[in-house]
């Protein structure tokens, strides 16, 4: 069988079928002729044995994992299925669903533990990490580890600014301790084709999340579950079950085929993107050379802490959309550009020629918020299914969050489910532009 398993079963179908059957528009235009459903050989992707089946063994043997599973809903399904699989294997050898997590997760962690009914131990970075990122002592977390004797410890790396944990050590301390680690390498998909030892897998990783459209050449909404190859066999017999627990029984076939060409291409975008890191390198260079500030140390990303060079991020990204080039994200404090072998020499060069006209101002003083560390006053799944109702963050303060309340990107909470809203949080929620609060309605 070839490398596109996938893809050569669609491109064979297009060909004189009678389609009886779902997608309603019978594959009446371009791009509708490629999406099917789980018809007679197409496989099932939550109980594959054929074509789906082949093409996750080859993403497998190109990730080096012991198993790899498609989602074709982005990472945050392959989230909800993680914590539903640890939860559930903690309960089968007889241990308690305590996960650790780094506290600057992604919203869709928070929605995982509410719906498995798991309450996190939360681990805080040093001083001075904002709530994006996440940096950890890794004394303390000896220490953590050591009383809390969780089954799991959750990370996200890289984080939306570019920072990358040293996960090499990180999971040596966890298993030391017989601890699963678990990377939410949402944005480091790419970092397997760097030609270094940089993806989490390849440290140390037990369990691995990547989405596959952030950076590789991947329709959005494809993404992968990887299992190491130490991880215990109870997460390769239940992961199935688990995916298909929170996802949609159709799986759009234009998302599985976008992940199965990228195993046939995999080589060609290694090389392609080993020449986009090398001008990436040069960029930033001239960048910091110029007086720009940039964060994080992941490859092909660009984070720059604007207000040392006396604006903005917002004002930053508005220079650039105003000259038609459209960041990933913004905030008060940074601007964050995403690299990928998609973008040619050409429009990094409008982007340097862009930055480095702006002419540099006094630094802006004002200084961001820093992570809360509030109450735990209610289980995240009690609170989150709470009866409640929405206020104005301004009179929010002494109540007790219902709902999240994130911006996306970068989705990341100021405050977990069932938290007590203190001054800071809503000094915090201010600052992010945050508006109205869902809070748990203590009337009854």
């Amino acid at each position: 069988m070839s490398n596109s398993p996938i893809c050569d079963f669609v491109k064979s179908y297009r060909k004189n079928k009678l389609r009886f059957h779902m997608p309603g528009h019978k594959g009446g235009g371009r791009l509708e002729r490629d999406d099917i459903t789980e018809i007679d050989g197409a496989d099932v992707l939550y109980s594959p044995s054929g074509i789906i089946l082949k093409s996750q063994e080859n993403a497998s043997k190109i990730f080096g994992s012991k198993k790899t599973f498609y989602s074709t809903e982005g990472s945050s399904l392959s989230i909800r299925a993680t914590i539903w699989l640890v939860n559930a294997y903690a309960k089968s050898v007889g241990k308690k669903n305590k996960i650790l997590a780094a506290r600057n997760v992604h919203s869709s962690f928070i929605s995982a533990c509410a719906l498995s009914d798991v309450n996190p131990v939360w681990v805080y970075g040093k001083n001075a990490s904002g709530f994006i990122t996440c940096a950890l002592d890794l004394v303390k977390l000896r220490t953590t580890l050591d009383e809390e004797a969780p089954v799991a410890l959750y990370i996200t790396s890289p984080d939306y600014l570019g920072y990358r944990s040293d996960i090499a050590t990180i999971s040596k301390i966890c298993h030391d301790r017989g601890v699963l680690l678990i990377v939410d390498n949402a944005h480091g998909a790419y970092l397997k084709f760097t030609g270094e030892k940089a993806h989490p897998l390849d440290l140390g990783a037990d369990i691995c999340i990547d989405s596959a459209h952030k950076t590789l050449p991947c329709l959005t909404g494809c993404a992968y579950l990887h299992f190491a190859n130490i991880v215990p066999d109870f997460f390769i017999d239940n992961a199935t079950f688990a995916l298909s627990l929170f996802a949609s029984t159709s799986p759009s076939y234009l998302l599985l085929e976008s992940l199965d060409k990228f195993n046939a291409n995999a080589l060609r975008f290694k090389k392609k993107l080993l020449r986009t890191q090398k001008r990436v390198d040069c960029l930033k260079d001239k960048l910091k050379n110029h007086g720009y500030t940039l964060v994080g140390d992941e490859p092909l990303k660009i984070s720059i802490a604007t207000k040392n060079y006396g604006y903005y991020g917002y004002e930053i990204a508005n220079i650039l959309k105003a000259n038609k080039v459209y960041v990933e994200f913004y905030d008060k404090d940074f601007v964050t550009l995403m690299v990928s072998p998609g973008n040619t020499l050409q429009s990094l060069c409008k982007l340097e020629k862009i930055l480095l006209d702006i002419n540099k101002k006094p630094p802006i003083s004002l200084l961001s918020p820093q992570i809360v560390q509030a109450e735990k006053v209610l289980d995240i799944r009690k609170a989150c299914f709470s009866r409640f109702t929405e206020v104005p963050v301004d009179v929010a303060e002494g109540r007790i969050l219902a709902s999240l309340a994130v911006t996306c990107p970068p989705a990341v909470a100021v405050l977990a489910c069932g938290e007590r809203i203190t001054k800071e949080a809503v000094e915090a929620l201010q600052y992010y532009s945050v508006k109205t609060v869902k809070i748990v309605d203590e009337s009854i």
